[in-house]
């Protein structure tokens, strides 16, 4: 491996496109396990019981969450209180923005665009680029120049992820694209993945946006305090450390520029408490191999196809000790990856063009 600190431009406008395009990259055919047709047509099937029945626990949580912190504030209790309120306005809405916009979480249509419109809001996420800059992500995972979606690239930029801590490099950005949108622009790696069709609703979405950021602080102005803005808007930052780790978990570490999701992909197992928080989305390989099935099923095709996966990471502060290590790794070396033996019974990896398309043999 090279020990050069070579940086690649990470961004879906850059050179690195065309490379991506070149080595065949590009919405390619990916690596599927293999799942009985059957099987698999009972594991997508929708259903809006488990999605009604976890959306009344989570609003249920925030209000009684901010019930508590209204009453402590002024109070040192105020600070775990409203800690416990961040974190669970944020993560949810994370995880429901993901899977309402992918439209499994309920079976019908408008459960799910109802819940995908509040939870993008809540998350500080423009609802419409988002669904389209996602729907790349799982065109072109981890492809360098294709996907706006990789979390961090290498060698890792830390400042960024301290920032991201509190969301200090996301959010502003974020409030940036809103302004944009409000005078009827978009930026230029949002024209690459956005249908022009899609235009009217970015700008509309932006502008409902900001005139309620505005409302929120017009009322803490007439209050005199910054309580309201605790409720709605600062959630959004001080409540996203868990949003930031669960996502770092994703694919950091991993490969890049492959074509099978094995290998650029982790799945976790993790309590019941996280994984509602999550939303299942610990099984990430089965997300992104099989993007269709609704979150409340993941636990069962990961049953179904981990005989052909790499093994999960054990717990959640497992899977974030490799993930930080191979960071540390990248700083010295960019070209450093977790590589992870597949079980006996797995098919080989798909690596893509520049290797093979197989890996040579299996590793177990």
């Amino acid at each position: 491996m090279s020990s050069t600190k070579t940086r690649r431009d990470y961004s879906v406008v850059g050179p690195e496109k065309q490379r991506a395009y070149e080595r065949g990259l590009v919405a390619a055919e990916w690596y599927t396990s293999p799942v009985p047709r059957q099987r698999l047509k009972e594991l997508m099937k929708r259903k809006d019981g488990p999605a009604i029945r976890d959306t009344l626990i989570w609003f249920g949580l925030v209000i009684a969450l901010g019930v508590l912190a209204y009453y402590s504030w002024g109070t040192w209790w105020a600070i775990p209180a409203f800690a416990l309120y961040g974190i669970v306005y944020a993560t949810p809405s994370d995880s429901r923005w993901h899977e309402c916009g992918h439209g499994t979480a309920f079976k019908t249509p408008w459960m799910n665009e109802v819940v995908y419109q509040i939870a993008s809001f809540m998350a500080l996420r423009s609802a419409t680029p988002k669904r389209w800059s996602h729907t790349r992500h799982h065109t072109d995972t981890i492809i360098v120049g294709r996907d706006p979606e990789i979390v961090m690239e290498r060698p890792p930029i830390w400042k960024i992820i301290f920032m991201q801590i509190f969301h200090l490099y996301g959010g502003p950005r974020e409030f940036y694209k809103f302004f944009l949108h409000c005078f009827g622009k978009l930026d230029k790696e949002e024209l690459e993945y956005i249908p022009t069709s899609e235009y009217r609703k970015v700008f509309l979405e932006a502008r409902i946006y900001l005139i309620i950021y505005l409302s929120v602080i017009a009322l803490c102005i007439q209050m005199g305090s910054i309580l309201p803005a605790m409720f709605i808007g600062l959630p959004s930052f001080y409540g996203m450390v868990i949003v930031l780790l669960f996502g770092m978990t994703q694919h950091l570490g991993l490969h890049e520029d492959v074509l099978d999701h094995r290998l650029n992909s982790r799945t976790i197992y993790m309590n019941p408490v996280l994984r509602f928080l999550y939303w299942n989305m610990n099984y990430h390989i089965e997300h992104h191999m099989f993007p269709m099935v609704p979150y409340h099923a993941l636990a069962k095709l990961h049953e179904e196809i981990k005989a052909d996966c790499p093994p999960a990471s054990r717990s959640f502060p497992a899977a974030l000790k490799d993930v930080v290590v191979a960071l540390i790794k990248q700083g010295k070396d960019p070209a450093y990856t977790i590589d992870r033996p597949l079980p006996s019974t797995a098919r080989p990896y798909k690596y893509g063009h520049d290797t093979g398309t197989m890996a040579p043999e299996r590793v177990g």
